[in-house]
């Protein structure tokens, strides 16, 4: 996103001048950079929106095929947006600024849909992606970042804050950046902090609006939620630089990986059996989420008391043919997945707590390799523009009526 085309600073009247900046303007990166001086029309700050915790908001990818190499294009972002808006989401938490060209496009996207329609409300938590040396390969470096893909996300996503600050409201350093889990990328502390400290300082020197929120969005037990050995005085010190925490909880992925919670008798997972068994599994998963929170709470507060703490991501699956599917926890299903929304809602709004739900729509590149695998099955709505369970309700309210994915109806999936 960085501007590299040279361009001579003119020696004439101010009309040679204004030739310049237009000409900058139209042809640098064929003409697809961001522009950082438009006037952007008042909007809430983040401190607004998520005070009192009534902000819907959703984590969104709009990839439609098995590659991120197919990027969505602006109208089939928009068709999206549509479809979220429609469900009542204002906030869509998103999750690179530069490697892939589909943030660009949800800026246009929202743009334009504004254009058509004044009144159109939408706004973006900024994800901005963070690596360690060497990730992704077979000898990552956790103790050092990749500090030129980290300059890359950051310096676009300055620029998207400035060109856009009137969308977006949230930048979010990291995903998942500091769980050692996270085995392919994870960095220490130290850089996540660096990096938030950055974009705070620009908040300071005006560089950026001062109402966006700076967070760094990861696990529970990244946050000093779990184990002693995360809690450390570089996250002390990150937790007193955020504008508020945002954290992850899954307890659908703990129905394999710590099933104790999740089975009240014997080694058969209770799923198996009568709707009322369904039901209190996935009430005993939401108190296990709800559990998560608030020993990050009590962490947190430690440290600064009365920080903000909003649930950056926690979601459910609708299918699984390994782990999570029959022949593991079963937790996996359309109807595990709607009692687990309706929970954590109902929660998250009586405590005052914004919950970004994980996610909009199923995206099959996540595990292209098994179109079966529960990463695939996120999505409220489906790849076959199915609504799923947790939409029944506001299907047959009619909120998803004449709306169009891939030119296609929504319609009701058939699940029992």
């Amino acid at each position: 996103m960085k501007i590299n085309c040279a361009v001579k600073k003119p020696r004439v009247r101010l009309l040679g001048i204004l030739l310049a900046m237009v000409l900058l303007v139209a042809g640098c990166e064929g003409g697809s950079r961001v522009d950082t001086k438009r006037e952007q029309p008042q909007t809430p700050s983040a401190a607004e929106l998520f005070g009192g915790g009534q902000l819907q908001a959703i984590a969104y990818g709009g990839y439609r095929s098995a590659t991120r190499a197919v990027v969505p294009t602006v109208e089939d972002i928009k068709e999206d947006l549509r479809i979220l808006a429609g469900l009542g989401f204002k906030m869509i938490r998103t999750y690179n600024t530069q490697q892939f060209d589909e943030t660009r496009r949800i800026f246009l996207a929202i743009e334009a849909l504004q254009a058509e329609d004044p009144t159109f409300e939408m706004y973006v938590m900024l994800g901005v992606w963070i690596d360690c040396a060497g990730a992704w390969t077979d000898t990552p470096n956790h103790d050092e970042e990749d500090l030129l893909a980290n300059q890359r996300e950051v310096d676009a996503a300055v620029e998207f804050a400035k060109a856009y600050s009137n969308i977006v409201k949230v930048i979010a350093v990291g995903n998942e950046a500091m769980v050692r889990w996270a085995a392919a990328y994870y960095v220490q502390p130290k850089v996540v902090l660096k990096w938030v400290q950055h974009f705070q300082a620009l908040k300071q020197a005006g560089e950026i609006e001062s109402g966006i929120w700076v967070t760094s969005s990861d696990n529970f037990a990244s946050w000093g939620g779990g184990e002693a050995s995360y809690q450390t005085p570089t996250l002390d010190a990150l937790i007193l630089a955020v504008d508020f925490v945002s954290m992850h909880t899954y307890p659908f992925h703990d129905t394999h990986y710590n099933p104790a919670f999740w089975n009240q008798h014997s080694d058969v997972p209770s799923t198996r059996d009568t709707q009322a068994d369904v039901s209190a599994a996935m009430a005993r998963a939401a108190a296990y989420a709800q559990d998560q929170y608030a020993s990050t709470k009590h962490y947190v507060w430690r440290v600064d008391p009365g920080k903000a703490i909003h649930i950056g991501e926690t979601g459910w699956a609708s299918r699984d043919n390994r782990f999570y599917g029959p022949d593991g926890s079963n937790a996996a299903g359309e109807r595990q997945q709607q009692l687990y929304f309706e929970l954590m809602t109902a929660w998250a709004r009586a405590a005052g707590i914004v919950l970004v739900l994980f996610e909009a729509f199923d995206e099959p590149w996540k595990d292209a390799k098994n179109p079966g695998g529960s990463e695939n099955h996120f999505g409220l709505i489906d790849g076959k523009n199915r609504a799923k369970r947790v939409l029944w309700d506001k299907y047959d309210a009619g909120r998803l009526q004449g709306l169009k994915r891939g030119g296609q109806p929504i319609v009701r999936s058939g699940a029992p």
